[in-house]
């Protein structure tokens, strides 16, 4: 198995109106890559923001066939990672990595 960069783990957050309301409840929205697990990615999140991670819980959004201007097109999936903070603790999204 080859080694990925802490960074490599957490691609993008996902901002939408239910991943704002979650933060609410110290919980924050990562799009992650499709080989990563729980354990190399609380140490990864721990690791670049400095919070104290409670729970993570994986979401497997699988790929699906739309159509778009008369022509099939597969929207390809990804994984979506929710991630509880322990209580008093935030991770400010505008910054970046």
């Amino acid at each position: 198995m080859n080694k990925m960069h802490i960074y490599d783990k957490v691609l993008s957050p996902v901002v939408t109106e239910k991943s704002t309301s979650l933060s609410e409840n110290n919980k924050i929205v990562f799009k992650v890559p499709n080989s990563s697990n729980k354990i190399n990615l609380k140490k990864s999140i721990e690791k670049i923001f400095k919070v104290n991670v409670i729970k993570i819980n994986m979401i497997n959004k699988q790929s699906r066939k739309k159509i778009t201007r008369g022509k099939k097109v597969k929207v390809k999936g990804y994984k979506k990672a929710i991630i509880t903070l322990k209580k008093g603790q935030s991770i400010d999204l505008t910054t970046g990595i």
